[in-house]
């Protein structure tokens, strides 16, 4: 497994970043506790136990797809393991909803390319800056060295905001004044190369997926990336702010389409009861989810771990 992923900060232990993933997830948790009442409020297995928990499901932002398949996993349950006590279903909604989301947790390998490119994508305000802030603070905690690439030529604030955090982080920062993202990326390759760099973060504009000439644009970034490196960028990953709620699974398919993801970062998880969504994209579109952001803090963004994320809405 990849040490990222595996090795938690020395000031974070397991039981301190559990007890904050709940209080991050509270909101969220809440429609959930919703759900858990329906149980409750219906201790006989029947038709109506199941329309109540169809609708707090939906109310969570599981989405159709994802709340017929739990509905349809506990049913099988409930027959096969011939329950009768409503109580009894919580169990199985709990471990249906971890193995729905259990997939999308994956870690990336220990052997790494140098440097290791990742592309960064996402709508305007998803937090891909913040994002690379708390990633560069991520990979420095393990030894490694960053480069970061101001792809965002569209924004000015934007190339100011992620020179700031380099010089905050004490990494170099790759930018142009008007220049081309395309051009940017590849000039921050070829510059970590030559400086034996181990990881490039290139941030990217913010664009809607219906912007198709920005969306074009990124495509051709990618291509560009390719040039300077043939096996780059080696991940992209859509930063995806959990507000979104059920549009989020609008977004991935659109950006996979057009990038072929290899990863998803859910951030903003704190300020949200939209959490539900992750299911959705579970069921319908599933792509690595890599990172998950509860705060502003750097040590707020963790990799997904699907089963302390399921706990943490359910305690």
């Amino acid at each position: 497994m990849f040490s990222l992923g595996s090795k938690k900060p020395a000031d974070a232990p397991a039981t301190d970043w559990k007890s904050r993933l709940k209080r991050g997830l509270a909101l969220t948790g809440e429609r959930l506790k919703k759900v858990a009442g329906v149980f409750r409020a219906h201790p006989k297995i029947d038709e109506a136990l199941y329309e109540a928990l169809e609708a707090q499901l939906l109310s969570a932002d599981v989405g159709v797809q994802a709340t017929t398949h739990l509905i349809a996993t506990l049913r099988r349950a409930a027959h096969d393991k011939r329950l009768e006590d409503g109580a009894q279903l919580e169990a199985e909604l709990r471990a249906a909803l971890a193995a729905l989301l259990s997939p999308l947790e994956k870690a990336l390998p220990d052997a790494l390319p140098k440097p290791f490119v990742i592309l960064l994508a996402g709508v305007n305000g998803a937090g891909k800056t913040t994002t690379i802030a708390k990633l560069t603070r991520l990979f420095q905690s393990q030894g490694r060295t960053v480069l970061l690439a101001a792809g965002d030529t569209f924004r000015a604030a934007a190339r100011e905001q992620l020179q700031a955090w380099g010089e905050r982080h004490g990494v170099t920062v790759v930018s142009q004044e008007g220049g081309d993202s395309a051009a940017v990326i590849f000039d921050a390759i070829q510059s970590a190369r030559a400086r034996g760099i181990d990881v490039v973060l290139a941030d990217t504009a913010g664009r809607l997926p219906t912007q198709m000439n920005l969306m074009e644009e990124i495509r051709k970034v990618k291509r560009v990336i390719a040039k300077a490196d043939a096996a780059a960028p080696h991940e992209t990953w859509l930063v995806l702010d959990a507000n979104t709620g059920q549009n989020a699974v609008a977004q991935v398919r659109a950006f996979d389409a057009a990038l072929a993801l290899t990863g998803l970062i859910v951030t903003k998880l704190d300020g949200t009861a939209k959490g539900g969504a992750l299911a959705a994209i579970a069921r319908e579109h599933p792509v690595p989810i890599r990172f998950i952001g509860i705060g502003e803090k750097p040590d707020d963004l963790r990799p997904f771990a699907s089963a302390d994320f399921v706990d943490a809405l359910f305690e």
